[in-house]
Formats: structure tokens, sequence, C-alpha cells
């Protein structure tokens, strides 16, 4: 809202100073309230969708706290739009008041009347152009930072977005008030009162249009820019396929041409939330091959241990009830594929404490992820001591929600919407029986305990209660049936209190879709290597093909030993396959 009439002068008085019987009511023209509200709507659906995103981290107090009015499902979507529309009008704006000689309604000369003894209507004016002002900067601060964090760097960025975004909030009502205090209601209710503008000599023509033209012009420049310059992995043809260790010393990753993704917004990782990944392609005509190095400070591979006490085993947790654990937990990396580059990976994240009014919530209050339009993620996720360091890499995928079982309806399981594995099974299970929310606050069943507990703890080599310590290069947390028996109270009684033993089981062979990605993975020097192969073509319909002529989008998500705060980045990569 504005605080002159269209004609320039303060509402309802005349140039010298005396009230206009014809212009008792504020109005203010058709152009600037339809520049107003779309602005506005657009600043309130940026601001809402983004402190619904900001809530998610893992300390937001006052994000968290304002989650009952905050909106749910793929608000990721929404927010870039709200980001777009933002840019559409900001420039539509500035162009208008140009062209219709309004300029002098945030002139900063009015400030002046502040130092003067003039009518408090007048100095509420004044300090209406100060805020115009100071939202104008607000806006182009906010949608910078937002460029900042769209194209992947997170740290300071993440803070003064999210900073500027609560000032936004409280800006609005400043802004309210502000205007009460300037004319009353009828001040307000401007914004429902339009009027034509008053045609002056500095009117030029069709400023409304115009203005809608080039805003428009400018959204379609920054969405090109945006496309084009998106990272494109070209997966080319070699004669000789990588050999898969965890080290980038083929000849074949010394000829790819990688690209180079930030992600951001996770935890730990040495605290900062980011890792910026490396990664590489190529295929034979038969498999394709992905390498990947990405930043961890730390060699995490304690999924959930469990150690000794006086009353039974107990697991090392913060929220393994609510599947929400980050602090001792396994290093993973996801790749996610997908058949279109929109936003939230594909459209697939969906965020809240619950999206889908008519299935069970989620445990931990984060969202889900699915897909609504028959699409599919094919999902690649390794996972440290799930199977990672032994050779697999767990082949799963998103799509439209299941049906919950009896247990997850009623809150004493996990439900995962449209997360689940492919056909097939791996070979890993938990050593102790899951609980419900608020489980796991005591003793938990084992189920198998080490043949020979002190060579177990051997294996897990140096280990102390910090979750970010390193854990040694040679260090297993699984145990092997072949070195395990079913638990029993006289197995028990030999192992002393404060042993600890691995949470991961190893069970069996990976079979079917689910065994069909396989690689190996080294650490070292706070960096993890990642190579993996899979079949070009696997004729199943959980899995995408690579096919020449057929783009492919990758989103890549690090684990700093959490099991679900990943890192993210909102543009993903093209994959082109070399023909």
């Amino acid at each position: 809202m504005d605080d002159i009439t269209s004609n320039g002068r303060l509402a309802g008085m005349r140039p010298g100073g005396g009230m206009n019987s014809g212009e008792t009511t504020p109005r203010t023209d058709v152009g600037t309230l339809v520049l107003h509200w779309i602005t506005a709507i657009a600043f309130i659906v940026s601001l809402f969708t983004g402190i619904r995103l900001a809530a998610d981290a893992l300390s937001a107090p006052v994000s968290k706290w304002l989650t009952p009015i905050l909106p749910q499902g793929e608000v990721w979507t929404w927010h870039f739009i709200a980001g777009l529309t933002l840019f559409f009008a900001s420039s539509a704006y500035v162009l208008y008041m140009i062209r219709s000689g309004l300029m002098q309604r945030n002139a900063m000369r009015k400030t002046r009347v502040l130092a003067m003894n003039a009518p408090s209507a007048m100095k509420w004016a004044a300090i209406n152009v100060i805020l115009h002002w100071f939202v104008y900067g607000l806006v182009v601060f906010m949608l910078a930072t937002g460029v900042m964090l769209y194209l992947g760097y997170g740290g300071w960025w993440v803070y003064l977005h999210s900073t500027a975004a609560f000032i936004a909030l409280a800006y609005i009502g400043v802004h309210v008030v502000s205007h009460f205090m300037h004319g009353g209601w009828q001040q307000l209710l401007r914004v429902f009162r339009p009027s034509r503008l008053v045609l002056t000599r500095a009117v030029r023509p069709m400023p409304l249009l115009v203005g809608v033209v080039v805003g428009m012009l400018v959204v379609a420049a920054v969405a090109a820019t945006d496309w084009g310059s998106r990272d494109t992995l070209t997966i080319a043809r070699t004669a000789q396929a990588p050999k898969l260790d965890g080290v980038l010393d083929d000849p074949v990753w010394a000829k790819a041409r990688g690209v180079t993704v930030h992600t951001h917004q996770g935890v730990n990782l040495g605290g900062t939330g980011a890792s910026t990944v490396q990664a590489f392609a190529a295929h034979d005509g038969q498999k394709v091959y992905f390498a990947f190095k990405w930043e961890d400070p730390t060699r995490s591979l304690r999924r959930i241990p469990m150690i000794k006490r006086e009353d039974g085993w107990h697991i090392l947790h913060d929220h393994a009830d609510l599947a929400d654990v980050n602090t001792f937990y396994e290093d993973k990396f996801a790749v996610g594929l997908t058949t279109q580059a929109t936003f939230g990976a594909g459209g697939s994240t969906h965020m809240g404490e619950k999206p889908l009014s008519d299935k069970p919530a989620p445990l931990h209050a984060r969202g889900y992820h699915y897909t609504s339009d028959d699409s599919l993620v094919d999902l690649w996720q390794w996972k440290a001591s799930r199977g990672g360091l032994l050779g697999y890499v767990d082949d799963q995928y998103f799509a439209a929600p299941r049906p919950a079982t009896p247990a997850e309806a009623e809150g004493k399981a996990r439900y995962q919407a449209g997360y689940w594995n492919d056909p097939g099974r791996a070979f890993y299970i938990y050593n102790y029986k899951g609980q419900p929310p608020g489980g796991y606050r005591g003793p938990v069943e084992v189920l198998r305990l080490p043949k020979d507990w002190q060579a177990t703890v051997k294996a897990l080599g140096h280990f102390d209660l910090d979750p970010n310590s390193i854990d040694d290069e040679n260090a297993r947390w699984w145990m092997t049936e072949a070195e395990s028996i079913p638990y029993s109270k006289e197995a028990d009684a030999a192992i002393p209190v404060g042993t600890v033993m691995p949470g991961v089981l190893i069970m069996g062979e990976y079979e079917g879709d689910r065994a069909q990605v396989r690689g190996a993975a080294k650490w070292k020097d706070g960096y993890w290597t990642l190579e993996f192969s899979r079949d070009l073509r696997t004729g199943s319909k959980f899995d995408h093909d690579f096919v020449a002529g057929r783009d492919l989008y990758m989103w890549l998500n690090v684990f700093d030993h959490t099991q679900t705060r990943h890192t993210r980045h909102q543009r993903p990569v093209r994959l082109v396959l070399e023909d």
C-alpha cells in the first residue's frame, strides 16, 4: 500500500493543505493495486512455504512453533513459483512506477517532515516511505540469498535467508499498523478501492501493460538462464570397465568429464550440514558405471550400536523410536533418478506433520517421500554398515503412497508412504526387536549374541561415546550369521557389563531386483569415494533404464551418521547417455 493518491498528493489533502471533499476516501490506482496484490500473495506464499522448509531443521524453535499454521505437502514447488512471481512483480512494479509518473510517491525527501512540526498523518506518511524502501531492500536481499541457496551454497546463506524471512514476517504486521496510524480503516481499505490513474504529462503510454510484459520477460530470462546453466553429466562410452574398489585411479575416470554438486541443509558434517559431491559416469554398452566423491569429516559405521548395562542390552540412539537418529548411525549416500526435472526431487518430497490426511502421520513429523502423478524415482542407497562395505548398494524407489499396515495405522510402526524396496531382499536385519514411539528407553530384546564377544569387540576397533569420532579403517560394525548365535541367558551371562556390540546382522544373501546395484567404497582424509555399476537396462518397472536420446535427472544426498536428515540440492544433474 502507498501513502499518496494517484495524483501524488497526501490522501484527503488539497495542494494547499486543506481537505478536498472530492477526495475524502483514500484510493489507489488500479495498476498499483494489481501489482500490490500479486506481490503480497507471492510474498506470503514464499514466506510460509520457506518457514515450513526451515521448520524441518533439527533446531528451529521459532519455525517449529509456527508449524500449526504452515502449509504441508509438496511446498518446494510453491516456494520457487512464489520466488519467480516476486521477480516478476518487482520488475513490473519498478517499470510501472516510472512510466506512470508515480516515483514521487516514495521520494525520500518526504521524510524531512519527521523533523518538522507537522500533522501526525504527514509524519506517518513519511514513516511509510521509509518502510517501503526498507521492504524493497528486504525483497532484493531475500531474492539474492534465495538464489545462492538455489545454486547450492549453504552455510551462512541459509542463516541469512532464514533471518530475512522472519524479518519479512514481522514487517507484514508493521506495514498494516503503520498504514492504520496514517489514515485509519479508510487507509487500509484503499486496497479494495481502485481508481483510474490520473493522466498527467509524466504518464507514459500503457504503463501497466508495459510493466507486466517486462516482468514476464524477466522471469523468462531467469528461467532460461537457470535451465541453460544446469549441469549435464555425459555417460561416455568406454572400452574398459573400471575396477570397483573405491579408488578413482582407473583410466576411465581420468578421461571422464565430471560435475560438481553443492549440497547443504543436512546435519553433522563438521557442523556445516553441507557437502560438495563430485560425480563421474561411463558405460560399456552393457553396464553403467558411476563414481562419487563427497566430503564427510568422519568415517561413521556405528548404526545404532548396543551396550550391555546392569539391567540388560540398550541401544545407543537419539530418537530411534521416531526414525530420526542423528548420533550413532552409519554414513549413507543416495542417488535419485527421475524422468522430470521438477522441484523437490521430481515432486517426491512432501513436508509436514501429516501431508496425507488419509494416511498415518510420519513418526518424525517431517513428511514423506512419494509421487502423486504415477511417476517413479529410482533410488540407489549406499549404506555403510548394511552391505555398503560388502559390495552392495540398496535398490529402492519412491512411487505412489501404499496402503498402511494395521501396525502402521495404529502408530506402532513407521509408515513410509511411497518409499519402498525393489522386489527381492537384502541381507541385513537389526539385532533387536522394534518398539513403537516412546520406546527404546530401557533394555531391548536381543536377537543374537556374538560367539566370541572378545573377537567381536576387537573387530569394532577404537570406540568411544562421541558420535563424531572416526571409526577405524578396518572396523566392522556388523555381525554375520557365522559369527553369532541365537540369544540365550546363558551366553549373555558370560558377556561383561559395558560390552558394546553391533546393532546390525548380516544374514543370508541379497536377491532379486534389490541386488542389481553393486559397488565399493573407501573413506580417506575426510572424503568418501564410491564406485558402483548396474545394467543399462534391467527390465524392471521399478528401475529407470539408460537409453540414448532419453534424458534422466539425478539427485544426490549425503548422510553423515544420520538416519533421514540428508543434505539436499535444488537443481538436478541432467544425465545423457553417449551412444
